[in-house]
């Protein structure tokens, strides 16, 4: 292989992204049956004492209204997919190739966002 750029990650490493991946996905699973949970009692009762406090976001409000839950569901399900296509990319071997540029994504973005199909350069041109 030389010191010529590596035009993919190995096994290993895509090893260690799928884990963090994983982690993410049990994570964003659980985040999006709360939601669901919070929606179906708010159909239910009315008696928002006996229903559980949901706090996704530790903000001081008590309670989110039913839009911003299903907005918030909503975003779970795209994370959810998102992670989903990220683990097939691995699957593929085209995990962490900037979709633009075709080079290597950082390993440190990767590690904050296991989903990124950009490389930091490709989003700059785009904004």
């Amino acid at each position: 292989m030389g010191d010529k750029e590596k035009t993919r990650y190995s096994d290993a490493e895509l090893e260690e992204f799928k884990a963090i991946i994983n982690s993410k996905l049990a994570e964003a699973k659980v985040d999006l049956d709360l939601l669901n949970d919070t929606m179906s009692l708010k159909d239910n009762n009315g008696t928002d004492d006996t229903s559980p406090t949901f706090k996704l976001i530790e903000d001081g409000s008590d309670v989110l209204s039913r839009e911003e839950t299903s907005q918030l569901a909503a975003r779970q399900e795209k994370f959810i997919k998102s992670l989903n296509d990220a683990l097939i990319r691995i699957e593929n071997h085209t995990y962490g190739i900037c979709r633009v540029t075709g080079k290597l994504i950082s390993k440190e973005r990767l590690r904050i966002v296991p989903h990124a199909t950009l490389s930091i350069e490709a989003k700059r041109q785009q904004s």
